[in-house]
């Protein structure tokens, strides 16, 4: 357990001051890529996809996930990750279909949903789940769009694998502590509260790739 989190913890702090080092500066490449640092939209509602150390008060106690109106916020980045049996290299091009992880920045939790009822719509609870980046099979997804990969101008639906609900926002609004964020949840239709865009973020290319090279990368 200590080497699976120390290795995350090491690879989370290059991969944070190699953020920082590239922030704001364009890339050509139109691609979305396995390992980078995303923020996702949801077009109908516009909150970004969001989530911080606060617990559910009810259904699962987990971590949750919410949308927020706020640009700047840190705690709206995740990475996009492999399957735990089927990594994807750093770099490699997301394809349309292909089953993902998203692993939010700052806390290490998968992107989750489960059979839980979600706190206002009663619609399904979406969570971040696991610890060090590590949860369960209900932490993976794939993204539906148009052609061969996934492309960072896509409005796409994000499809939870394991109970077919797409990620969705309806626009309820939780009270305190954290006041006018929305409600994110998981809808069994698709329909326009499940349209998402990637919008700020770090496109990780092949070349661009820290541990690319290394021959002892543990792969997130």
């Amino acid at each position: 357990m200590m080497e699976i989190r120390c290795s995350y913890l090491v690879e989370s702090l290059v991969f944070l001051l190699f953020w920082l080092k590239c922030e704001g500066k364009e890339t050509e490449f139109k691609d979305v890529t396995c390992g980078s640092l995303i923020k996702l939209l949801n077009t109908r509602h516009s909150v970004r996809l969001h989530s911080h150390d606060v617990k559910y008060g009810s259904g699962s106690g987990q971590q949750s996930v919410t949308g927020v109106e706020s640009a700047d916020d840190g705690n709206s980045y995740w990475q996009i990750r492999g399957k735990p049996d089927h990594p994807c290299r750093r770099g490699t091009a997301i394809k349309c279909g292909q089953a993902i992880r998203f692993t939010h920045q700052k806390t290490g939790r998968n992107l989750h949903t489960h059979h839980f009822n979600s706190p206002l719509s009663n619609h399904q609870e979406v969570s971040a789940f696991g610890e060090n980046g590590e949860g369960d099979d209900l932490d993976v997804w794939k993204v539906e769009c148009d052609g061969i990969h996934w492309e960072r101008d896509d409005e796409v639906r994000i499809k939870h694998v394991g109970t077919n609900v797409f990620l969705s926002v309806t626009g309820e609004q939780y009270g305190p502590p954290i006041r006018g964020q929305r409600e994110v949840h998981g809808m069994h239709s698709p329909n326009q509260h499940n349209w998402w865009q990637v919008m700020e973020g770090v496109f990780i290319q092949p070349s661009q790739d820290p541990f690319h090279h290394s021959a002892h990368h543990t792969e997130l």
